[in-house]
């Protein structure tokens, strides 16, 4: 099973581009560990709704999503880039939103749990 959540606050302005496919944000998530050092996660949420577009540099987030290695082409080498591919980004401020898409992940792992 492949489920991501990540609650942190968004490191740098969203990068908006479009594609042929739609448009995709680009963001950056730094999360705060307990007793570790601070950690930042590249997110790509592919044909967000318009609430998508009203987040900024230092919002707090949640995210829901996936991990997804892919590589690509660039100066004459393959690259590739490890990043979380949402399905939900939205402010942690409200609460109802992030309480369902909690409720959604913790269902598709009980769907998913043996026996």
């Amino acid at each position: 099973m492949n489920i991501v959540v990540l609650q942190g606050t968004l490191s740098r302005p969203p990068e908006i581009r479009s594609t042929p496919k739609g448009d995709v944000v680009s963001y950056e998530v730094t999360t705060l560990g307990a007793e570790g050092p601070a950690v930042t996660a590249p997110v790509a949420w592919f044909e967000p709704p318009k609430a998508a577009y009203g987040l900024d540099q230092g919002d707090s987030v949640t995210v829901v999503g996936q991990v997804r290695r892919r590589f690509f082409r660039s100066g004459g080498s393959t690259q590739s880039r490890t990043e979380v591919v949402a399905e939900l980004v939205v402010s942690s401020r409200r609460k109802t939103q992030v309480a369902t898409a909690f409720e959604r992940v913790f269902a598709e792992l009980e769907g998913a749990a043996p026996g």
